[in-house]
C-alpha cells in the first residue's frame, strides 16, 4: 500500500504540474495584448531574443544546406535524378528542417537566456517588487518576451531556409556542376508557396508559442537560488525539445496526409 500510495501521490502532483502549467500558459496569453501597449519593450525583445540568434541560425542554415546538397547529389545520380537535387533540397529545407532546427538552435540559445533572465529577476526579488508596486509581472515582463519569440521564430526559420538553398546552390552548381537553370526552375515548378513555404511558417509559429512559453515557465516557476536557476534552464532545452518533435510529428501528419 506504501508503494502505491506513493505512486498515486506522485500521479497526482504530476497532474497538478500540468494543471499549473496549462493556467500559466492561458494567463500569459491573456496578457499578450498588453505587449502591444508597450511597443517599444516587445522591439527591444525581438532584438535581445532575434537578432542575437541569427549568426547561429545563419551558420547553421549554411551549413546544412552544404551537406543537405551533398548527401542528397550522392543518393540521387545512383537513380539518374540529380536534376531534382534543387526540388528536394527546398522541400527538406522549407517544409521540416528549416522550422525544426531553428526551433531547436532557438530552445538552445534564446529560450536558455529567457529562463535564466526570469529566473534571476526571481531571484533578485525583482519580480516580488513588481507586484508590490501593483504591476502585474506578466504583462510588464513576460508578454513582451512572449511577442519578440513569437514574432522572431518565423522570420529566423525562413532566413535559416533561404540561407540553406543558397549554400544548396553553391554546392550543387559552383562545386558538382549542376546546371544552374535547372537547379532553380525546378524548385518553381515544384515548391507550392501555401502548402509548403506556408506550412513551414505555420510550424515556426507553433515552435516559436512553444518554446517562449516553456522558456518563459520555467524561469518564472524556478526556485530562486542558483541551482535552482540552472536546473530551469536544462529543464527549458530538454521540455522545448521534445515538444518541438512532438508537434512536429502532429503538424506534418495534419498538414501533409492528403496530396
Amino acid at each position: 500500500m506504501n508503494g502505491l500510495a506513493r505512486l498515486g501521490a506522485a500521479a497526482l502532483a504530476q497532474l497538478r504540474g500540468w494543471g499549473h502549467a496549462a493556467r500559466f500558459f492561458v494567463e500569459l496569453f491573456q496578457a499578450l495584448p498588453a505587449a502591444f501597449g508597450r511597443p517599444l519593450l516587445a522591439v527591444e525583445q525581438v532584438h535581445a531574443i532575434g537578432n542575437r540568434s541569427l549568426v547561429i541560425i545563419l551558420a547553421s542554415g549554411m551549413a546544412v544546406g552544404f551537406v543537405l546538397a551533398l548527401q542528397m547529389y550522392y543518393a540521387l545520380v545512383r537513380y539518374g535524378a540529380a536534376e531534382s537535387l534543387g526540388l528536394v533540397v527546398n522541400l527538406s529545407l522549407v517544409r521540416e528542417l528549416g522550422p525544426v532546427v531553428t526551433a531547436l538552435l532557438f530552445a538552445g540559445r534564446a529560450g536558455t537566456s529567457l529562463t535564466a533572465e526570469i529566473g534571476l529577476m526571481k531571484a533578485g526579488e525583482q519580480l516580488a517588487a513588481l507586484e508590490l508596486m501593483a504591476v502585474d509581472p506578466r504583462q510588464r515582463v513576460l508578454a513582451p518576451r512572449l511577442l519578440a519569440g513569437i514574432f522572431s521564430m518565423p522570420i529566423l526559420a525562413v532566413l535559416f531556409s533561404a540561407i540553406g538553398i543558397l549554400g544548396a546552390w553553391v554546392v550543387a552548381v559552383l562545386l558538382i556542376g549542376v546546371d544552374a537553370g535547372n537547379f532553380w526552375s525546378i524548385q518553381q515548378d515544384g515548391v507550392d508557396v501555401w502548402r509548403d513555404v506556408g506550412n513551414g511558417i505555420v510550424k515556426s509559429f507553433v515552435f516559436g508559442v512553444v518554446c517562449t512559453v516553456v522558456a518563459l515557465y520555467q524561469g518564472y516557476e524556478t526556485k530562486a537560488t542558483p541551482e535552482g536557476v540552472a536546473y530551469a534552464t536544462t529543464r527549458t532545452v530538454v521540455i522545448s525539445s521534445l515538444w518541438i518533435l512532438g508537434m512536429d510529428f502532429i503538424l506534418t501528419a495534419l498538414m501533409f496526409s492528403t496530396p
